[in-house]
C-alpha cells in the first residue's frame, strides 16, 4: 500500500511539469502569434518602402514624363495646407523645367463646402501654368481613386507622382500594381507638424492598399473618359 502510494506520488510528479511545459509552449506560441499579427503591418510598408526607393527622385533627377498627378490635402477654404502647397509648387517646377507638359491635380470634392482640385488649380495658375495645362480630378477621394482615374479617366499611360516621401512609396505600389508606369519625386521642402502621424497612418494604409489592388474595384467617382490633350 505504501508502495503503490509512493508510485503514484512520483507518476504525479511526472505528468506535472510535462503538464506545465505544454502550457508554457502553448502560451509562448500564442504570444508570437499575436506579436506576428501586430508587427505585419509593419514588416509590410519596410517591404514596400524597400521595393520603391529607386523609383522616388527630386525635381532635379526625374525623368521626364508627359503628365504628373498631384495628390490632394487639407484646404482651408482657399488657402493650401502647408503639405499641398508644397505638392503643387514641386509639380510647378516640373512643369517649368519642361519635365512634364500636363499636371492632373486630384483631390477631394464630396461636399460643395470642401474643394481641393479647385484650390490646387487656382494655386499652380497663380504660379504661372496656363489653364488648360492644368485638369482638375474632382473624384480623387483616395489614393487609389487617383491612381485608377489617372488611367481610366484621363487615359495617361506614364505618370510622375508628386507627394511627399512618406506617401510615395504606397502611391507607386497603387498605381503599379494598377498598371499605370509611374515615378515618384519627393516634395519635401520643409519639416512637417504630425510627422509622426503621418508615417504610422501610412503604415495601415499601406496594408489597405494591397487590399485595394487585390480587390480592384472601381473607385466610388468614374464618369466619362477626359482624354488629356498630349499632342
Amino acid at each position: 500500500m505504501i508502495v503503490s502510494m509512493f508510485v503514484a506520488a512520483e507518476d504525479q510528479d511526472i505528468v506535472q511539469p510535462v503538464t506545465s511545459r505544454k502550457k508554457q509552449k502553448g502560451c509562448l506560441l500564442f504570444l508570437l502569434l499575436i506579436v506576428g499579427v501586430m508587427s505585419t503591418p509593419w514588416l509590410w510598408r519596410t517591404a514596400v518602402k524597400l521595393a520603391y526607393s529607386h523609383k522616388i527622385y527630386t525635381v532635379e533627377t526625374a525623368p521626364s514624363s508627359r503628365v504628373a498627378v498631384v495628390f490632394g490635402a487639407a484646404v482651408y477654404g482657399d488657402r493650401l495646407s502647408a503639405v499641398l502647397r508644397d505638392r503643387v509648387e514641386t509639380a510647378v517646377s516640373l512643369y517649368e523645367a519642361g519635365l512634364v507638359d500636363k499636371i492632373i491635380m486630384s483631390g477631394d470634392n464630396q461636399t460643395l463646402e470642401y474643394d481641393e482640385p479647385s484650390a490646387m488649380v487656382a494655386y499652380a495658375i497663380e504660379q504661372g501654368v496656363p489653364e488648360a495645362d492644368v485638369q482638375p480630378d474632382y473624384g480623387g477621394r483616395r489614393t487609389y481613386d487617383s491612381c485608377y482615374r489617372a488611367q481610366h479617366i484621363f487615359q495617361a499611360e506614364t505618370v510622375i507622382l508628386v507627394t511627399q516621401e512618406f506617401h510615395l512609396p504606397r502611391a507607386l505600389f497603387t498605381c503599379q500594381m494598377l498598371g499605370l508606369d509611374s515615378v515618384g519625386v519627393a516634395a519635401d521642402k520643409r519639416p512637417y507638424r504630425g510627422a509622426r502621424w503621418y508615417e504610422l497612418r501610412e503604415t495601415g494604409a499601406t496594408l489597405v492598399a494591397l487590399r485595394d489592388v487585390i480587390r480592384q474595384t472601381p473607385p466610388p467617382v468614374l464618369g466619362e473618359p477626359i482624354p488629356l490633350n498630349l499632342n
